[in-house]
């Protein structure tokens, strides 16, 4: 719980310091053609960086790099890490190189929609150019993370982010008023970003006298090792990533899609962030741990504590995006060159996404027990099933909906990868849900409708207050959601989903 919280209240001033990034992006760029040109270019290194750095190889590095440490000690883990590290890096700039050349075929692909418009499409191919080495110092980023987060240090590797949007908020103060394409001036931002998370980085590990040297490219038999394991976890985070990209294409068919996607991704992307991903990042070192020293029962504890944990948060989460999705986007985004139906078509979308958010959050809790066993394989055949879903779906229900569609097929595939994580898991005995698990989910339900009947009454009586000047607008909506945080936490005190004296005793013993 308690590395859970640092890294989870790392990311949440993260993502507070998003919210003011999106909403200077929006009042900046709004929905129009500079804007879906630059969220498409943003989406490129941070595509590739999810498959290559935060997806596969972290996957396959971290056990690796764990038994290593627990069993032959830090020099061992270190040219282990040295060695991954120049090979992960070779691949990245020879890749890196291939793309900056074959970039504007490469946007044909990635938006063809763009077609029917020249310019769109050209502002879009030199965003890319201009953004996408972040790729190659992002990646170390995320080795030098899961490094420190192996020696259970969480707080450097979580701050991260917090580099890239302070970057960036400062480029939309001092670049862009002055730059004749604000989408231009903030991809230049977006590089700067990278550079800084790199030293950040860098420095943390020398402070935990884990530096590490270039080595010239090796294929050592340790390396062979990682690639064999990280392979099936490319192409697994390659599906995954392409599940976004499909909707991308789709989005590029529609004017302002790419961009109300965008925007009401990064709301969902806060509870995910700041719980989702909090967990399954300290949960995989844990369990790696557990499983070396042949705990099971302590690993069954730790996934068992894990989901509860999880969904305790965000099943509330998920049911307040449903239920206040519009009073959230309104007064967040709406100004500048944001109107009244960019408002209401990407309310619409995270309405959509957050029926999905417990299904992605449980991604990244189930996960972990996989890779902790060494096992890439499996989510890698879950992972393709989902984004078949996802493709037959998305494209079926775009027909209908529009970019609706594309966000209702993004959480059906969520949720058939969820359940097939958990049913795998379930059948190998390596998730054995108990009793307290058992009991608490159904009443974290009830809480949580609870909590949402009081939004859906506070937000009505509040409505006018919405249409105020942006400081009081903000200062309703975060009553209300304080409002609703309130009432959840007496819901569950009188259902007994969590209560205060179970949370504070084993904080009070030193952590969980």
């Amino acid at each position: 719980m308690r590395s859970a919280a640092t890294v989870g209240g790392t990311t949440f001033l993260s993502r507070i310091l998003g919210f003011l990034r999106d909403m200077m992006v929006a009042s900046a760029l709004g929905t129009g053609p500079i804007a879906d040109a630059f969220f498409v270019a943003f989406r490129f290194p941070n595509m590739f960086r999810a498959i290559f750095a935060e997806g596969a190889f972290n996957s396959a590095f971290v056990p690796l790099f764990a038994k290593r440490l627990e069993g032959d000690g830090e020099a061992s883990a270190r040219r282990f890490a040295e060695d991954a590290t120049s090979v992960l890096l070779a691949g990245l700039l020879v890749f890196t190189i291939l793309v900056e050349i074959g970039m504007p075929w490469l946007m044909w692909l990635f938006a063809p929609g763009f077609g029917d418009d020249p310019q769109k499409h050209e502002w879009a191919v030199q965003f890319t150019r201009v953004n996408f080495p972040y790729l190659l110092f992002i990646s170390l980023t995320a080795v030098q993370s899961a490094i420190l987060n192996s020696l259970g240090k969480f707080f450097a590797g979580a701050a991260a982010p917090v580099m890239l949007n302070i970057t960036m908020i400062a480029a939309l103060f001092f670049v862009v008023p002055l730059a004749t394409n604000p989408g231009l001036a903030l991809s230049w931002g977006v590089m700067a970003a990278g550079i800084i998370q790199f030293i950040w980085l860098a420095v943390s590990c020398h402070r935990a006298r884990m530096s590490l040297r270039l080595r010239w490219p090796t294929l050592t038999p340790e390396v062979k090792r990682l690639l064999l394991l990280a392979i099936p976890g490319l192409i697994s985070g390659g599906i995954g990533q392409l599940n976004l990209t499909i909707g991308t294409i789709m989005a590029s068919w529609q004017d302002g899609a790419v961009s109300w996607l965008y925007y009401a991704d990064r709301i969902y992307q806060f509870p995910l962030g700041v719980i989702g991903i909090a967990i399954g990042v300290v949960l995989l070192p844990d369990l790696s741990r557990r499983l070396r020293a042949g705990d099971d029962q302590g690993a069954h504890w730790s996934q068992n504590r894990a989901i509860e944990f999880s969904l305790l948060l965000t099943v509330p989460a998920a049911v307040a995006l449903a239920i206040i999705p519009y009073d959230i986007i309104k007064v967040l985004f709406e100004r500048g060159h944001f109107h009244g139906a960019d408002t209401h078509a990407t309310a619409i979308a995270l309405l959509i996404y957050a029926i999905g958010l417990p299904a992605f959050v449980l991604n990244k809790v189930f996960s972990p027990a996989f890779y902790a066993r060494e096992d890439t394989r499996t989510p890698l055949q879950f992972a393709a099933i989902s984004i078949a879903v996802n493709i037959a779906s998305s494209i079926l229900l775009f027909q209908f909906f529009g970019f609706a569609g594309i966000a209702m097929g993004t959480s059906i595939a969520a949720w058939v990868n969820t359940g097939q994580l958990g049913l795998r898991l379930w059948k190998r005995g390596h998730f054995l849900p108990d009793a307290q698990l058992l009991k608490r989910l159904p009443l974290t339900l009830l809480a949580s409708a609870g909590m949402g009947a009081v939004l859906y009454v506070g937000a009505r009586f509040l409505a006018p207050w919405f249409e105020l000047r942006f400081i009081w607008s903000v200062s309703v909506l975060t009553g209300l959601v304080a409002g609703g945080l309130l009432a959840y936490a007496i819901f569950c005190q009188i259902t007994g989903a969590a209560r205060y004296s179970d949370i504070m005793r084993p904080l009070r013993r030193g952590g969980a």
